[in-house]
């Protein structure tokens, strides 16, 4: 079938075939055996009701292209796609019950054991389609969720499609919390260091030119041209201003490390009319999208507070890490007005380009000793009444518990949030111009488990 017949087979598909009523059976057989065409995926290059390793629990359909010696039907190993189909009655609209529980579901099924190679995830019900992106163990929403009709399928079957088959190879990540001192530059520096060790491609980026931590952290000079040239000159080109930081192994000749944007001292920092008038807080996302293919991860070293600097690196992001202190209250409520917000507010400004933004990785405790049970019953009351207040905020009603409690499930009531315990070595990394991670067992343990926990299978 050529493109022109795909093309209005998945129009009519909407157009004419497809009744307004349609059962989950007739949208799967009319509309998405069309889109599965339109997408590129012959019928031996699909699974129906393909069985995720979780529990008995079965997606509607799993997608990957053959390759010589491996027919996917046959072989039903590493699919690149998981979509579910719902009937066309349920309300896939964003923010909508269905929506929130057809999210919860796709989201579980990438998360199972048999579905660890999968890229993405589609949902639809033929009157609205969404896609997710895998990449390691995060999934976010790589479009909104649109709405479908016979006009605009096709335009909307191909921005999914181009993203599929043209996949950014870098997650972006925003190192942030609005209060500081919780450890964003060292989380950044010894995550960055933990990635590279596992064989990941690195570049770290200071966004924090009132500060300047990670660049002075490293001992980078920056030179000519700075990054600020580049935000604001489009002939500037970024690969000039990105310097390699490399560690010779004392076991080998192997080196190892990643790639760093630094930040020089300017005036011109500090004045933020001038800033807004030169800086449009998509530049810092449009100079990175450059960069997405030449890296595995792009972290960014985001400032303590909501203005152009802080709102930039957000905007830039795929995720947003959140670090704060089971014993500092500002870090979390901060973390709190950053998830239920900004970066809604940043999620907002990127739709109109259908794009959906941002999301918030769960929350975690940096830098501390071994929390004592007190301790720790402390901070989760604390946390209990800032999800509460969320809950019962009539202006803006949000749910905060996957944020805070990612492993929460009522009746369960699993409280658990990832620590990362400090050591002599990362509090004092700095002073040493390394990350902590290349010198230290402890630190590179401590690090190995937030990369784990939060970004890819081991």
């Amino acid at each position: 079938m050529d493109n022109a017949a795909k093309n209005q087979a998945l129009v009519d598909a909407l157009a004419k075939n497809l009744p307004e009523d349609a059962s989950e059976a007739l949208v799967n057989q009319i509309f998405a055996s069309e889109l599965f065409n339109f997408l590129g995926f012959e019928v031996n290059e699909r699974v129906p009701s393909f069985s995720t390793g979780k529990g008995n629990e079965s997606v509607d359909h799993a997608l990957r292209h053959n390759t010589e010696n491996d027919i996917f039907s046959q072989t039903k190993t590493n699919p690149d796609i998981l979509v579910e189909l719902k009937t066309r009655k349920r309300n896939l609209a964003h923010d909508s019950t269905d929506y929130k529980k057809t999210f919860a579901q796709i989201k579980g099924y990438l998360e199972a054991d048999n579905c660890k190679a999968v890229k993405w995830g589609i949902i639809t019900n033929a009157n609205h389609i969404q896609l997710f992106r895998k990449h390691g163990k995060v999934i976010h929403p790589a479009t909104v969720c649109l709405a479908i009709n016979p006009e605009n399928i096709i335009k909307i079957a191909t921005l999914i499609k181009d993203k599929i088959s043209k996949p950014k190879k870098a997650l972006t990540v925003a190192v942030y919390n609005n209060k500081g001192g919780v450890g964003k530059t060292t989380t950044t520096v010894n995550t960055a260091a933990a990635l590279s060790l596992s064989g990941k491609k690195v570049l770290i980026v200071d966004f924090d030119p009132n500060q300047r931590d990670l660049t002075n952290y490293l001992a980078i000079k920056p030179g000519e041209p700075t990054f600020y040239d580049c935000l604001v000159d489009k002939n500037v080109n970024v690969i000039d201003v990105i310097h390699p930081y490399r560690i010779k192994s004392k076991k080998s000749a192997k080196k190892f490390g990643f790639d760093v944007i630094s930040m020089k001292e300017d005036p011109v920092w500090f004045n933020e009319v001038t800033l807004r008038q030169n800086i449009k807080i998509m530049r810092l996302r449009q100079v990175l999208e450059k960069l997405k293919n030449s890296y595995d991860y792009i972290l960014i070293d985001s400032s303590p507070n909501w203005r152009i600097f802080s709102q930039s690196a957000i905007y830039a992001a795929d995720v947003v890490l959140i670090p704060t202190k089971y014993n500092n209250i500002y870090s979390l409520a901060n973390a709190a007005i950053t998830i239920k917000e900004y970066i809604p507010e940043v999620q907002k400004a990127r739709r109109k380009y259908q794009d959906f933004g941002p999301v918030a990785l769960p929350i975690f405790f940096n830098g501390e000793r071994k929390i004592t049970p007190a301790q720790k019953s402390v901070a989760t009351s604390a946390i209990d009444k800032l999800i509460q207040d969320a809950q019962e905020d009539s202006n803006n009603k949000f749910d905060l518990v996957p944020y805070f409690y990612p492993k929460y499930i009522p009746g369960d009531e699993n409280k658990e949030i990832f620590e990362l315990s400090s050591s002599v070595s990362i509090a004092n990394s700095a002073f040493s111009r390394m990350p902590a991670v290349y010198k230290d067992k402890v630190a590179k343990n401590y690090y190995s488990k937030l990369v784990e926990e939060y970004f890819f299978y081991e």
